[in-house]
């Protein structure tokens, strides 16, 4: 894979634009099937990312090939711009039935949550007139311009916000006092937006994510979000639920959003829905979705390929019942990571639902100090040992754990003890620090 003695990596360093860059260590991969990569090496790597959840039905996955070829064999044009096409109508058809009763209206499909986010943003404006968006901070709701004018990650410092964003606390029950008080001032700062600065009249919706997956892994109390939504439903504002990272059956359930005891009007999906191709879907009442045409698209939505390759996820998660399989697989998983909070000081909490699981590493427990610099170590040295997973978090201490839904008790093994060793390493001053400098990491 070399090319003038230059490594699969260095080529990438010295070709690519590192704006799209979000690098921990130096991964370069040649292929991969199932859990497993396959490095530039020869390295087999178990990997507890799945490219941030997107490769859902983990690698190679020969279903997905299969639909893939198949509607590649007699391309139905490349888009669904100036024509429809069967794959983006029937993946259509089918988002429609996995949704709340409230949000059947209309599919808009784009290429990832990003997109589908920014224009569900606009449309939620444009088509109720009221100029207001509500939103979490810590919050990360993608990558281009409209995306994260309504996001309030700390890594999107600096970028300009839509007028009409208001940012509210998400709660955090391991730093805010436990699940009831967080649940219970978080609620408060809501109620006190609405009865000053912020009339919830003038409020197009509320954009939430069932875990706030970027922001921490963050898992929310048990009956904050149906507080939310009563309030949303008395003002007469739209409840938007990203499930792009946590949604597809991850969670243990199919919809993120069921654990949460709402029904949203809008469900906006990503990242696994295309099983690793470019695709994401909004679903929502036809008021919003169908507000103008020609309102938001790009050439390529809805190409046949990506969308008979969204049509093969949803059966793939059907037919091998790969819900059930991230509920009893992931907790599995959690309880072993549970195991390394007893062996490990550096772990301060374990939380998620599902194979949606975040691990959130201190330097001190009392404190609660985050360990930013010990968690880049820990991922930098799980990937020597041979385990791929990344960090996230407002504060940039959070391991994250979005293996694909075909994870097996097995692989959970494998993984668990390699990152107890990468841990075990990290407190025992074997990393060294300078190591990961050239890796800017979240």
């Amino acid at each position: 894979m070399s090319k003038g003695g230059a490594s699969l990596y260095e080529r990438d360093q010295q070709a690519l634009s590192k704006m799209s860059f979000l690098r921990f260590f130096p991964l370069a991969v040649t292929g991969g099937d199932g859990a497993w990569l396959t490095g530039d090496d020869g390295r087999r790597l178990l990997d507890f990312s799945a490219s941030w959840g997107a490769a859902a039905l983990g690698h190679s996955n020969p279903a997905l090939r299969e639909a893939v070829n198949r509607a590649l064999a007699s391309q139905a044009a490349a888009s669904h711009l100036s024509s429809a096409n069967l794959p983006a109508v029937e993946l259509a058809e089918r988002l429609l039935e996995i949704v709340p009763q409230r949000a059947r209206g209309r599919v808009w499909l784009g290429h990832s949550g990003s997109d589908a986010n920014e224009t569900v943003a606009r449309a939620v404006v444009a088509a109720t007139g009221r100029p207001r968006i509500i939103s979490f901070k810590g919050a990360y709701h993608g990558g281009t311009s409209g995306s994260m004018a309504i996001s309030g990650h700390p890594v999107q410092q600096g970028v300009p916000k839509a007028a009409g964003l208001s940012l509210v606390p998400y709660p955090n029950a391991y730093r805010d006092g436990g699940a009831e008080p967080a649940g219970k001032a978080a609620l408060a700062e809501l109620e006190a937006l609405f009865a000053g600065s912020v009339p919830p009249q003038e409020v197009a919706a509320l954009f939430l994510e069932p875990i706030q997956s970027d922001g921490g892994m963050l898992v929310p109390p048990d009956t904050y979000f149906r507080s939310v939504e009563a309030l949303c439903r008395k003002h007469g504002i739209l409840i938007v639920s990203d499930e792009v990272k946590v949604g597809l059956g991850r969670t243990g359930r199919f919809n993120a959003f069921e654990h949460l005891g709402i029904e949203p009007d809008t469900v906006v999906f990503g990242k696994g829905l295309g099983g690793g191709l470019p695709l994401s879907a909004a679903v929502g009442p036809e008021a919003i979705m169908n507000h103008a045409a020609a309102f938001s698209f790009q050439t390529v939505h809805g190409n046949a390929i990506s969308a008979a390759a969204g049509c093969a996820v949803l059966d793939t998660i059907a037919s091998d019942g790969l819900v059930a399989n991230a509920a009893e697989t992931g907790a599995h998983l959690r309880m072993r990571l549970e195991g390394l909070k007893q062996k490990h000081a550096l772990v301060g909490d374990v939380r998620g639902r599902g194979l949606a699981i975040g691990v959130e590493l201190v330097t001190d427990r009392a404190t609660k100090t985050p360990a930013k610099t010990e968690t880049a170590l820990a991922v930098l040295r799980a990937f020597e040992l041979g385990l791929v997973l990344y960090y996230v978090g407002v504060s940039s201490n959070v391991l994250e754990f979005t293996p694909p839904l075909t994870l097996t008790k097995a692989e959970v093994e494998i993984g668990v003890d390699l990152l107890d060793r990468a841990l075990t390493d990290v407190a025992a001053g074997r990393v060294d620090a300078a190591s990961a400098a050239a890796f800017s990491g979240w």
